[in-house]
């Protein structure tokens, strides 16, 4: 009995090692020989020799903190507009409207697409020759000539972040629809009663009830904005002249564009701290939000 009890144990244990195996395989090894790299100045050459903390600091002492900032506050703007209209978005979706349901599928397609045919679209969009945004600009009299919003260092930015709204948005909304559908509806019909106006009821029950979804929205869509590569590469490459350059697109010239895998290994670690911080963050918001739950029940 005693024998057989040891093995039933132990069987949970067996289960998880091949999820444990493919984990150290896909994830752990990579992390590990990267930050092995990182210190090392592996390039094209058949030879890699130790160089300690010297790619960290030629990181630095270069453009490198100016392209963090930029990093964070392209992360910054994207995730801000995507919050503010996935919560209108999703507000509107969930009022007693003729069509709801329609809206709410049609609400989907920008998230649906593949992200490489949606960005391709965006890139004809912003052609100054034959995109339909300097058309219409120019029809409207707003612009007197062709613009090319990809070639110019502010336009270019702002076009990646409208983009990249634009990718992001639906799944903020669906997920803050979900949310609200979950507020109980004698809440609002008690203030309905009470004499509450719509905006008021939104404001006070509404807002406050969703808050840790938005909480929790915000911080999962920073974490993928920061790490975001395909919309930024896709449209400009990180130019022009650097203007739309984030830290993934920096780690990614420097490794694979110009073969410095040591110093784009360094770039990369920097990458791994930072959306670490950022998970950690969401996994003590969760745990938090858990405790208030259960000390509210």
């Amino acid at each position: 009995m005693a024998v057989t009890a040891r093995k039933t144990d132990y069987f949970p244990y067996l289960l998880l090692i091949p999820a444990l195996v493919v984990t150290i395989i896909i994830v752990a090894w990579p992390v590990i020989e990267t930050v092995r790299l990182s210190f090392t100045d592996a390039s094209l050459k058949p030879t890699e020799n130790f160089v300690g903390l010297h790619n960290y600091q030629r990181m630095f002492a270069r453009k490198f903190p100016e392209t963090i900032m930029r990093t964070f506050y392209w992360m910054g703007l994207s995730v801000s507009l995507k919050i503010i209209l996935g919560v209108a978005g999703a507000a509107l979706l969930n009022s007693a409207v003729p069509g709801r349901n329609l809206f709410r599928v049609l609400v989907m397609p920008p998230w649906i697409v593949p992200i490489a045919i949606g960005v391709f679209i965006w890139s004809w969009m912003y052609n100054g020759q034959f995109g339909m945004i300097s058309g219409l600009l120019q029809r409207f009299g707003l612009i007197s000539e062709p613009m090319e919003f990809l070639a110019y260092r502010q336009s270019a930015f702002l076009s990646t972040i409208v983009t990249d709204v634009w990718v992001g948005t639906p799944l903020v909304t669906v997920y803050l629809l979900a949310a609200m559908q979950g507020i109980r509806s004698d809440l609002l019909e008690a203030a309905w009663v009470d004499g509450a106006g719509r905006f008021y009821r939104f404001r006070r029950i509404t807002l406050p009830l969703i808050m840790p979804s938005i909480a929790t929205m915000s911080l999962l869509s920073a974490i993928w904005t920061f790490n975001s590569f395909d919309i930024i590469w896709i449209l400009t490459e990180g130019g022009p002249r650097n203007a739309t350059t984030t830290m993934i697109i920096d780690t990614y010239k420097t490794a694979i564009s110009r073969f410095k895998y040591g110093e784009g290994s360094a770039r990369a670690v920097m990458i791994v701290l930072f959306l670490s911080l950022f998970a950690g963050f969401y996994f003590l918001m969760i745990s938090r939000i858990a405790k208030k739950e259960v000390g509210n029940d």
